[in-house]
């Protein structure tokens, strides 16, 4: 099972442990969390690393396995001075793993509790390194989520963000709803802990309380029971009252409840050094001298686990068989197999007593009787291959060209009215379409007005029934034939969507909220979808709730061009967007949008984001109908 440990955050493997994880052999338990167990293990080449198990729990659930595979191959791309950058990894396998490179230092939290609160020098280079490492992971398209003070190392050269986007794999499991906890409640944003939309500014939030934890040795929204802590953190100001005052510009900008007031990655370190009274430089002496022990301690590292060499065969004696002494063999002669070389025959009466105690041997000495081993020699294994895969890149194909019949407005038979718009959340408020004429009877109140009010209606009916105008003049404002005046429009510029996002034209403005997808199949009801089809490995730009047209060159984009096109489908390929392509969406709660395409962020195989500029008409659709 490996040396024993050198101190005790080097836990001896346990009978119910591994002893070997891809090919890697473990030498001792660094830890364990919610997700999983972290081992400490070798590469072939002796350099340390932490492999972290997932948990058999998680490992069952086949959306966790989906999400675990694609963060992983994010993760694999974040290569930051202030991160332990992902080496190795295996998502497929019947307990999936992933392999990191070992940080000799203590966590944050350990360094906390152990040592308490850290003077404001090392808090401001603590905060800018944590910064510097999000900014890294976020260019790689990936929200932490679980930023707190267990998920940061504190390494001789400056701190170490560790198990980025791993909680984002677990958040649309069964386990989150008994008991398994994502995230750390005392550390979480307020849109998170109220199953709002995560964004990139989700980790500042956390940031900024790490920066006040670190500096007070506390929490600042308290202890207690998750839920407590929850509602404080929604609905409650941090308790800042023991922060230093250098620190108080950054933290409380960071701790806004709107994820729009808080500042960028690269306002937080400008407010780190405006804060310093020297300049910010990370080197040996950034931590106080007795967390810096603790790094000592880490570098003394168990020795691996030895892979035991191999024994030759050896002939198991039958139950009744009596070995017999060896026999005497000359000089020079070699030894029977199996036997001790002792060059003279040992007589029966010489024999050892029966009950004699063993003499003692020094380790490693071979105890009498059994073969001299052959020398050791250290196994070789084969080297992983920690090279990014590479994805032949399918060749455009030319678009087909159909000839559409021209479009006629359909027309709809009174008293069939377009329903409200829908919206998961309710009903869209806006500007409520006409009431339909309701056809009544002619009340007998007696027989002298029911005369009278006959020939009136006789007069204004047509011989089909009719009305004349086609409505009583009362609810159609006086006007014969007038209809409700198309909406105005609202043009939202340069929004960022990430992929497997949605929008909803709804919304004001419109904001990417996640949605889960699988195997080529929108489970949403997004108005407009970006997601790669995880059976095909393409990406597509589409809408689950409604229909969407892609224009050509010669065609304007417009309400009257939207409202007139045909070419009705669901999705289309990103590869046949350019900069400037322009689609109509047609959404089933009324809304017709215009979405004029302006790139994509990232290469063909990363996760990514696409920009859009949008012109929203709400409630079109009912407005031409009325």
């Amino acid at each position: 099972m490996g040396s024993a440990p050198s101190a005790d955050f080097f836990q001896p493997l346990k009978a119910d442990d591994p002893a070997v994880v891809g090919g890697y052999r473990l030498a001792a338990v660094l830890g364990s969390g919610g997700m999983g167990k972290v081992y400490l293990s070798y590469t072939p080449g002796g350099r340390p690393i932490a492999i972290k198990v997932i948990r058999p729990e998680f490992s069952e659930d086949p959306e966790f396995r989906r999400r675990f595979q694609q963060e992983v191959r994010a993760a694999e791309r974040v290569q930051g001075l202030y991160t332990a950058p992902v080496i190795d990894s295996d998502t497929e396998g019947s307990q999936p793993w992933l392999a990191t490179a070992y940080v000799p230092g203590p966590s944050l939290a350990h360094a906390v509790a152990r040592h308490g609160a850290l003077p404001v020098r090392s808090v401001l280079l603590l905060t800018v390194g944590v910064a510097e490492a999000l900014h890294v992971i976020h260019g790689a398209g990936i929200v932490h989520r679980d930023l707190k003070p267990a998920n940061v190392l504190l390494a001789s050269d400056g701190p170490r963000v560790i198990d980025f986007g791993i909680a984002r794999a677990a958040d649309t499991t069964a386990l989150t709803s008994t008991g398994v906890s994502v995230g750390t409640p005392a550390f979480m944003a307020p849109e998170q802990a109220s199953a709002g939309t995560v964004t990139p500014a989700t980790d500042v939030f956390a940031l900024g309380q790490i920066a006040a934890f670190t500096a007070i040795g506390a929490s600042v929204f308290g202890d207690g029971p998750s839920h407590a802590v929850l509602y404080r953190i929604v609905h409650e100001d941090p308790d800042l009252s023991a922060l230093p005052e250098e620190l108080r510009p950054v933290v409380t900008r960071c701790l806004s409840r709107d994820p729009a007031d808080r500042p960028t990655l690269t306002e937080v370190i400008e407010l780190c050094n405006a804060a310093s009274k020297t300049p910010l430089r990370q080197g040996e002496d950034w931590l106080p001298q007795a967390v810096a022990g603790s790094i000592t301690e880490r570098l003394q590292l168990p020795a691996p686990a030895p892979t035991p060499p191999p024994q030759p065969p050896t002939a198991a004696p039958t139950p009744t068989e009596v070995s017999p002494q060896p026999p005497a063999t000359a000089p020079g002669t070699p030894a029977a197999p199996g036997h001790t070389p002792t060059g003279v025959a040992a007589a029966p009466t010489q024999a050892a007593p029966a009950q004699a105690a063993p003499a003692p041997r020094a380790p490693g000495a071979v105890p009498p009787g059994y073969p001299t081993p052959p020398p050791y020699t250290q196994p070789a294994y084969a080297q992983p291959s920690y090279a990014q895969p590479t994805y032949a890149q399918p060749q455009p194909q030319p678009q087909p060209q159909y000839n559409q019949p021209p479009y006629t407005q359909p027309t709809y038979a009174p008293g069939h009215g377009t329903p409200p718009p829908f919206h998961p959340q309710g009903f869209v408020p806006g500007r409520p379409a006409a009431p339909r004429p309701k056809r009544t009877g002619l009340i007998v109140v007696g027989a002298i007005a029911a005369a009278v009010i006959g020939l009136a209606v006789i007069g204004s009916l047509l011989p089909d029934g009719s009305d004349k105008d086609g409505g009583d003049s009362a609810s159609s404002g006086g006007s014969a034939g007038q209809k409700r005046p198309d909406p105005q429009p609202v043009s939202y510029q340069g929004i960022d969507v990430p992929q497997n996002h949605q929008l909803m034209f709804a919304d004001n403005p419109p904001r990417p909220a996640e949605e889960p997808t699988g195997a080529g199949v929108l489970y949403g009801h997004g108005d407009l979808f970006y997601y790669r089809d995880t059976l095909f490995g393409d990406e597509k730009f589409g809408t689950a709730n409604g229909k969407i047209v892609l224009l050509n060159n010669s065609e304007k984009g417009s309400l009257e061009t939207c409202r007139a096109v045909t070419r009705f489908t669901e999705k289309i390929g990103l590869d046949q967007l350019t900069d400037g392509s322009q689609v109509c969406v047609l959404s089933k709660a009324g809304h017709i949008t215009l979405a004029t395409f302006r790139g994509r962020s990232g290469g063909k195989n990363e996760t990514g984001f696409i920009t859009l500029d949008l012109t929203v008409w709400r409630n079109a659709e009912a407005a031409a109908k009325n």
